[in-house]
């Protein structure tokens, strides 16, 4: 049957691109649903600053007259002026195992890319770093996780049917945590909280963490400007992004050093809530949220979501400092593991620091490239 593909104009047509991933993974254990209240924040202009600054199309594909997919294109206008590229992005692709279907949805955001003046087409990536990236190529049998993508199997072999190759890829880590904190670790972290101008801080409540969310920010758009796909953030994007994961924080699992009060490395964790965002189906209200807080706080598992350290200060212990304190806080939360979050694979140095503390791989996603 033809495929017919059609630009979303209207609140109902975002509606069905919004939850047709609940459809096409109904009977998948181990898919979980975004937050749904904030995936209409992440389609509205008016609240998510990345569209002024890109092109963008967000399609459905209808066969038979029913939904049998979605994707959206990304032209990034900031990163392509900062890199000298001209690169368009895919996104969000989501389909059953048709591949008419993902044939229509990707050669249309193709044309669209090339329309622009675009000679490349990239993806599975979003605005930037801090969406979802990939798909998901090992680790099918575990359950997905926030802010990263799940796919079937399937959408692999789809997109490579497409002619895509491989881009990069991005290694996800899992680290037992030990029953007590190793001798070395102890004896490493006394050698250099000794240093007078090291200060750690650690939190106990929201309110205590908002003083520094910009500062941080600015501190993580100054250490991952080389990070593929990264895009510097704004003070307005910056308040937006910390208005969207404050409220799921636990301030326990924030650790910050200072230097004469200026940070100078963070690192953010929170407690595994995917199997309360499963029971609670993607809603937070009326009784989704409190779901949500119960499987945190009965998490075993600790994911950690950003870290950075200024670059003239690594290297001189600060890491050893917030992963000594932040083993120590898993440990009192009874935590078992941590997730590491997505690492490139070339960076070597940081996958190098996670092997040694005992990680093994647990997932790994690609982004694809195409030459238009």
């Amino acid at each position: 049957m033809t495929v017919k593909i059609i630009e979303v104009k209207t609140k109902k047509d975002l509606r069905k691109y919004i939850h047709i991933p609940e459809k096409i993974h109904v009977n998948d254990k181990n898919w979980v649903p975004p937050i749904y209240a904030d995936e209409w924040n992440f389609y509205n202009p008016k609240k998510n600053k990345s569209f002024s600054y890109c092109d963008t199309v967000l399609l459905l594909a209808l066969k038979d007259g029913k939904v049998a997919g979605r994707i959206m294109g990304i032209i990034n206008h900031r990163y392509n002026e900062i890199k000298q590229e001209k690169h368009g992005r895919f996104e969000f692709l989501e389909c059953w195992d048709d591949p008419d279907v993902a044939h229509a949805l990707i050669s249309h955001v193709e044309n669209w890319a090339k329309e622009r003046g675009m000679n490349h087409l990239v993806g599975p990536l979003g605005f930037s770093d801090k969406d979802p990236q990939g798909f998901l190529i090992e680790g099918f049998n575990h359950m997905a996780i926030i802010a990263t993508t799940y796919n079937r199997e399937y959408m692999v072999k789809l997109t490579a049917g497409e002619g895509y190759t491989k881009n990069v890829d991005l290694i996800d880590y899992l680290v037992n945590v030990p029953g007590d904190m190793p001798e070395i670790y102890k004896r490493i972290y006394k050698r250099v909280s000794h240093r007078a101008d090291f200060k750690i801080v650690e939190f106990s409540s929201r309110k205590e963490i908002k003083p520094y969310i910009i500062p941080v920010l600015q501190l993580m758009n100054e250490t991952y400007s080389e990070i593929y796909g990264f895009v510097p953030l704004d003070e307005k994007e910056m308040v937006d992004l910390a208005k969207r994961y404050l409220p799921i924080l636990h301030p326990d699992f924030i650790k910050l050093v200072l230097i004469e009060k200026e940070p100078v490395g963070f690192v953010v964790g929170i407690p595994d809530l995917s199997t309360g965002l499963k029971k609670a189906k993607g809603r937070l209200f009326p009784f989704g949220i409190f779901k949500i807080f119960r499987a945190m706080k009965k998490s075993k598992r600790l994911n950690l979501l950003l870290g950075a350290i200024k670059p003239k200060y690594q290297g001189l212990g600060i890491d050893v400092m917030m992963g000594v304190k932040m083993l120590e806080t898993a440990i009192q939360h009874g935590m078992t593991e941590i997730e590491s979050h997505l690492i490139l694979e070339n960076n070597h140095k940081m996958n190098g620091e996670v092997i040694k503390a005992g990680g093994k791989v647990y997932k790994r996603f690609r982004i694809y490239k195409k030459a238009l």
